[in-house]
């Protein structure tokens, strides 16, 4: 899996670092060289001898050891690794490398690598869920820095929610998909539409959906880190543009489809967006007033246009793969299946959307992989695992048909 690329693990202090050592152990079963840095809060937790046994390798701790500064300085840490993985992740970490500290030695590797970092947050849901915690997160990552997870559920404190680090196999699939070759879809075009829709009643209030957008923009920038050359079409969302990909923003159903007709042509076309099923048939050109007697105005929906099936339609200028996506709330599979057949595309990425699940508008995503012959089902993940799962298996079908 990894052909011995060297990840840098860096182990904080969270009661979630015992799960390190299973990583490591997943990573070198891999085929990975695992260097470990511990901080002195990691040290509480686990200890530098079990790391040494598991990687094979030297634990490095203190930014003045004199001995370490000779035989591998911080600067080479932070050069030699293909990925930094920082597992757990911390809230005071994450402060610490948001404000460019380097009083340790983890924070000055941090500070001076030009490799890619994975962070893995694990913390109470409290801290997670405290505006400067999630403050720092949209720094960082607006800096280029890369997470996995947190997930949700109990805590060693003995709360509940999101702040559980991923779990190591989960981590491991995110850093094989950073650690995959680039240029695997070097030369492809990709066309990913993601988020809402906003259908007009009148220039003030519109039919919409929940949709985030969070899994198709993952989808658009896993795509890109293969090397395609990604145009994202996006609906309206609270999401900054992924980095090194060409992105139109549109409200409409129309909107998107046009700006998908435009786009062609392309080697696959992902249509993550959630589309608005209907529209208003005669949106009012002003504010509709409330009515003296107070009855509700009378709204004639009409079809909107059918993206994935408009792109899954045969012709010169249809995607070598047309992958749609299937959001339900009940008879999942079922319906899916039915959809698949429907619109003509050749995979479905079907996933609950019902309340209880939290896919709408959170992190983690459980999804169901469907081609003509078969199905696919997927642990649940983080929105970018199952971005960067769907990614690799884009380019094995790309690759197959070349």
């Amino acid at each position: 899996m990894f052909d011995g690329k060297q990840i840098l693990l860096v182990v904080a202090g969270g009661i979630a670092a015992y799960k390190s050592l299973e990583l490591v152990r997943l990573l070198k079963a891999g085929g990975a060289r695992v260097r470990c840095l511990l901080t002195r809060g990691g040290e509480q937790f686990v200890t530098p001898l079990s790391l040494a046994a598991l990687s094979g390798e030297k634990v490095y701790q203190d930014l003045f050891s004199l001995t370490d500064e000779q035989e591998m300085g911080h600067i080479r840490l932070a050069r030699e690794p293909d990925l930094v993985i920082v597992a757990p992740t911390t809230a005071d970490l994450m402060a610490r490398l948001r404000s460019g500290r380097a009083d340790d030695l983890a924070c000055a590797v941090l500070l001076a690598t030009d490799k890619p970092v994975l962070l893995a947050p694990a913390m109470n849901v409290r801290m997670w869920e405290n505006p400067a915690t999630m403050e720092n997160l949209s720094v960082l990552e607006a800096r280029g820095f890369h997470r996995v997870g947190p997930g949700t559920g109990d805590m060693a404190c003995g709360e509940w929610g999101e702040g559980r680090m991923a779990e190591p196999a989960e981590i491991l699939e995110a850093a094989a998909g950073f650690l995959a070759d680039r240029t695997r879809l070097a030369g492809r075009h990709a066309i990913v539409t993601s988020g809402p829709t906003h259908e007009p009643i009148d220039p003030v209030r519109y039919i919409a959906n929940r949709s985030s957008g969070k899994q198709g923009h993952a989808v658009a920038a896993a795509l890109a880190d293969l090397g395609a050359r990604v145009t994202l079409i996006s609906g309206p969302v609270r999401l900054s543009d992924p980095r090194g990909v060409a992105v139109t923003h549109v409200e409409s159903a129309e909107d998107m489809l046009q700006a998908c007709t435009d786009a062609l042509p392309a080697d696959v076309a992902v249509c993550a967006a959630a589309v608005a099923d209907w529209k208003i048939a005669d949106a009012a050109r002003n504010k509709i007033k409330k009515q003296a007697n107070g009855a509700p105005p009378s709204l004639a929906l009409t079809e909107n246009p059918d993206i994935l099936a408009s792109l899954s339609a045969p012709g010169a200028t249809r995607p070598a793969l047309v992958v749609g996506f299937a959001a339900e709330t009940e008879n999942l599979l079922e319906n899916a299946r039915r959809k698949l057949a429907r619109k003509g595309c050749d995979w479905l990425v079907a996933n609950d959307v019902s309340p209880a699940t939290g896919t709408f508008g959170g992190d983690r995503n459980q999804v169901h992989l469907m081609t003509r012959n078969a199905q696919e089902d997927w642990p649940t993940m983080d929105k970018t695992a199952v971005a960067r799962a769907l990614a690799g298996r884009i380019a094995d079908a790309l690759e197959a048909q070349a």
